[in-house]
């Protein structure tokens, strides 16, 4: 028997409210059909003694308080899963939008997924190469973790995450590599923008793309990453997938959620924001990770714009708090035309050093890395003594550090957008730039290390480029 109550008692933007409901559970979904027959879904979000307030997919325009039929399903909202998901395109609710069809489903799974008992997680090891020197050299993308990209309004984060699905690949290709992209509150030149990269790079037979357009309503891009993460592991955890997550923009999600709050009229905290929304970006970053006995894994690389580009804006700081690191783009470094724009010295990857070295990259790589971090940090020390006194009164070491840090900008950290580099690659680079500084100044590496890899003057070939 199908249960339908008809009329509603409230009707506010894209929320509807009934009265006399029994029976209804938070989070279950609601089909509602208008007077012409036409048919629109909704969700609890609120429940209070026989009121249920839902809020409806598509909106409330020309819905009716008197005649509006709506039946409650008895379960939350799920999703569709195959294996057929890879290559296609679906919306910000999991609905097929490229033209192919309805996949046939293998399962449904709640979106909002389940916690991954902490004895049953597997500690991240190993790595996934970007081909990006800036982050699979000094800030590397380990398997199973959650490392944000902080961004700004108008800097390149979209190229950049695009760069990172076309080249993405696990290191020593031991499983099969899938990725799941989910795109929040974008516009449409850049969701097209999006697809035209994947396409082009022959990437999109690999990538599941959720898609989510600013004109979409708000409740669809709250639904957006956990369909997206739903996807990533059904295909881990059942088919044995690496599987690589990019959700962008997290802001825009974050600020959904503000104004879904306020349409309940919840009370505000920091800058307008829920107070639970340390747990419910929690609820998100947290499906991250890989479990013992499984083949698979998901690691996920949130991408947000801090507004007016302040990292203490409640958005990145609680990203910050639940992630493992960062990897941060410098506003300056973009306005000089350095593409990616990665600031090196704030970027992080905490799980970093179990996951190279010996066995994973290479030897060299922890050292390498620790002392370009070291010297380029004693580069801006140099810089800003040279604004000071001039550089013409600088010590040579430390104009030796100003020349260093010029190379390293403009050949490790500077590369196309189509520049696909190696580990090797890297890591020989780094070890290039290494040579315009005195041998004494490599405190960071043993000196067994720097007899095999250290080769005077191996710099000097990078050198034309920088001075013209």
């Amino acid at each position: 028997m199908r249960l339908e109550y008809i009329g509603l008692s409230e009707l506010s933007g894209s929320l509807i409210a009934l009265e006399g409901v029994t029976g209804a559970a938070y989070d279950e979904m609601a089909e509602i059909t208008l007077e012409n027959g036409e048919r629109r879904y909704g969700r609890v979000i609120l429940l209070d003694g026989d009121k249920a307030v839902l809020q409806v997919f598509e909106g409330t325009r020309g819905i009716s308080l008197e005649n509006a039929r709506t039946h409650f399903t008895g379960r939350a909202m799920d999703l569709a899963l195959s294996k057929e998901m890879l290559g296609r395109i679906f919306d910000g609710a999991g609905r097929p939008i490229d033209g192919l069809g309805e996949i046939y489903p293998e399962q449904r799974r709640n979106i909002n997924g389940s916690a991954i008992n902490p004895v049953s997680r597997q500690y991240p090891r190993s790595c996934i190469y970007t081909g990006i020197s800036a982050i699979d050299g000094c800030s590397t993308l380990i398997r199973g973790q959650k490392l944000p990209i902080f961004s700004g309004s108008g800097m390149k984060h979209n190229e950049l995450a695009a760069q990172i699905v076309r080249q993405a690949k696990v290191a020593g290709d031991d499983g099969e590599f899938a990725i799941v992209f989910a795109a929040m509150g974008v516009k449409n030149d850049t969701a097209e923008f999006f697809r035209r990269s994947f396409e082009e790079a022959g990437a999109l037979q690999r990538v599941v793309m959720f898609r989510n357009l600013a004109c979409d309503p708000i409740i669809e891009r709250i639904l957006t990453p956990r369909c997206a993460l739903t996807a990533a592991e059904y295909l881990a955890f059942e088919h044995g997938y690496h599987v690589l997550v990019i959700l962008t923009d997290m802001t825009s999600y974050c600020e959904a959620v503000r104004e879904f709050s306020s349409s309940k009229g919840e009370i505000p905290s920091r800058k307008g924001f829920p107070a639970y929304l340390y747990s419910d970006l929690a609820s998100l970053y947290e499906r991250a990770g890989m479990i013992r006995g499984r083949a698979g894994s998901v690691t996920q690389v949130p991408v947000l714009t801090m507004p007016n580009d302040d990292i203490t804006h409640p958005i990145p700081d609680l990203t910050g708090y639940i992630t493992e690191g960062q990897i941060v783009l410098d506003r300056d470094m973009d306005q000089k035309g350095i593409y990616p724009p990665i600031a090196i010295l704030p970027s992080l990857s905490r799980l970093m050093k179990d996951g190279i070295g010996k066995g994973f990259t290479r030897d060299d790589h922890p050292a390498l890395s620790n002392q370009l971090f070291a010297s380029y940090s004693k580069v801006q020390d140099a810089r800003s003594l040279a604004s000071v006194i001039g550089e013409d009164e600088l010590s040579d070491t430390d104009k030796q550090y100003l020349a260093f840090g010029r190379a390293f900008e403009e050949h490790f950290v500077r590369q196309d957008e189509n520049e696909n580099r190696t580990m090797d690659e890297t890591l020989d680079l780094g070890w290039k730039l290494l040579t315009l500084l005195p041998r004494t100044e490599l405190d960071r590496i043993d000196d067994e290390t720097i007899r095999a890899h250290y080769v005077e003057g191996a710099c000097q070939s990078l050198l034309p480029r920088e001075q013209g």
